[in-house]
């Protein structure tokens, strides 16, 4: 069925007879919703991602049942040291999640990077601290509607977004009513506080957020963290009290300027503020996470479904280190098997993004695979099996009209274990990330019309 939708709209997007200008129009509207990222739009292509039911419904129990799995990990991790070591924490991390959040769970929202094909879903990461896109994707979404060939191709299909801004908002309030139960502090309806440091990119997503949230009575501000101030036991912007903090800001660079952040910092730290995600999610954002649920000796901690999910849809991965490990359930030494297996496996240090510092064992020579691994035990590295990746021929407009084969991955956001929503990143390379210069695009749930 999707495919058959794919081969339609592509036929509606021929007979739109599209112009560089036509395309241009089409630019400016995206522009003018803010779907940029800095100074670019980020909607390149003219197709989005289409959902069949059935393939939602892999989504959502493939998401579900993996995080019960981690909810299981995170019940444990606290108390066993090898565990934190493997997960990589540094010392200030560690004192980061000794704080008491005041609410239940390591991460309320999420998002797994993933590749879809047909039926095949295999997740390579897990963005468990701040993850991007909830808005982006829905304004994109509404603007991608009103194009004309959107509009036909709804003629003869029942076309499905996904209401992420208000599960952004949903969460951030249930999270602050537990917070608020167990803290005793402040009134029902929070001051919110986005917090990121100024300049970003990632700027314009911030501020739909913000219209959204004000369009429905909460208070918010974008603030960057140096400029909060914590006095008489409240955290400040300005003369404004924040209740609660969406917190944008990543861990590493939070820590990167830990002078200049010291007063979010205390009030976490005293309980005086509610920040959303709270840091012990760095525990999961980790890549190393998913060494974990793949471990042969944990196991036993997941349920036989969880065990089967995680075989279907988590890559095998382990910390690059000498010595014994496990594949398929038998013995292996570790760097015995990235040298003999190099054009199935890929390495990525065990926390960046962006892309930074992954080395793709099919793309590289023996020597040049020697050396990344040598680079990957001077650090902090993990070693990943490969998973198939998507690919598929997305319509743009150049002189005229071409199509360009580019890598898709589909990346689900999970809120508590549920999904709701998407943020779908297109590439010329292996790598699909907004941040080394993939397109977005929206995703759609769809199913072919009764009458058509």
């Amino acid at each position: 069925m999707i495919n058959q939708a794919i081969d339609r709209y592509h036929a509606l997007v021929g007979a739109a007879n599209l112009t560089p200008a036509d395309f241009q129009d089409y630019s400016s509207r995206f522009r003018a919703a803010k779907v940029m990222f800095g100074d670019r739009v980020s909607v390149e292509y003219l197709r989005a991602q289409f959902l069949s039911p059935q393939q939602h419904e892999m989504v959502k129990h493939a998401c579900r049942t993996i995080w019960s799995a981690l909810d299981k990990l995170s019940d444990i991790i606290p108390a066993r040291p090898d565990l934190v070591d493997l997960l990589g924490l540094t010392e200030r991390e560690r004192e980061l999640v000794a704080a008491d959040p005041h609410y239940p769970g390591f991460s309320t929202m999420a998002r797994f990077d993933s590749f879809l094909t047909g039926d095949t879903l295999q997740f390579v990461e897990l963005n468990a601290e701040c993850p991007a896109g909830p808005a982006y994707t829905e304004v994109m979404s509404d603007v991608f509607r009103q194009l004309p060939m959107m509009q036909e191709f709804e003629r003869e299909y029942e076309v499905q977004g996904f209401d992420t801004r208000q599960k952004l908002l949903d969460t951030l309030m249930e999270t602050y009513a537990v917070w608020r139960a167990n803290t005793g502090l402040y009134g029902a309806k929070p001051v919110i506080a986005i917090v990121d440091y100024e300049g970003l990119p990632t700027v314009p997503e911030f501020e739909l957020i913000q219209a959204f949230f004000e369009s429905r009575g909460v208070q918010t501000l974008i603030r960057d963290p140096r400029k909060l101030e914590y006095r008489d036991g409240r955290l400040w912007a300005g003369e404004t009290a924040i209740d609660l903090v969406y917190r944008r800001v990543l861990t590493n660079e939070f820590i990167e300027k830990w002078d200049e952040v010291q007063p979010l910092w205390e009030a976490y730290r005293d309980g005086k503020v509610c920040v959303v995600n709270n840091f012990r999610s760095k525990y999961l954002h980790k890549k190393m996470i998913f060494g974990l649920l793949t471990d042969g000796t944990l196991q036993a901690l997941f349920s036989s479904e969880e065990q089967e999910t995680i075989r279907r849809h988590i890559p095998w991965t382990r910390k690059v280190q000498p010595g014994a490990t496990d594949y398929q359930g038998k013995p292996i030494d570790l760097l015995a098997f990235l040298r003999e297996n190099r054009n199935r496996l890929v390495l990525k240090p065990n926390d960046d993004y962006g892309g930074h510092g992954i080395f793709i064992g099919w793309d590289t020579s023996d020597s040049e695979w020697e050396n990344a691994i040598t680079t990957a035990m001077d650090a902090d590295y993990v070693v990943q099996e490969k998973v198939v990746v998507s690919s598929a021929d997305f319509p743009t407009v150049r002189d005229g009209l071409v199509y360009d084969h580019l890598n898709v991955d589909l990346d689900p956001f999970v809120w508590r274990g549920e999904v709701e929503g998407f943020l779908c990143r297109l590439s010329g390379s292996a790598l699909c990330n907004v941040t080394s210069g993939g397109g977005i695009i929206p995703t759609y749930l769809i199913e072919r019309r009764a009458h058509s």
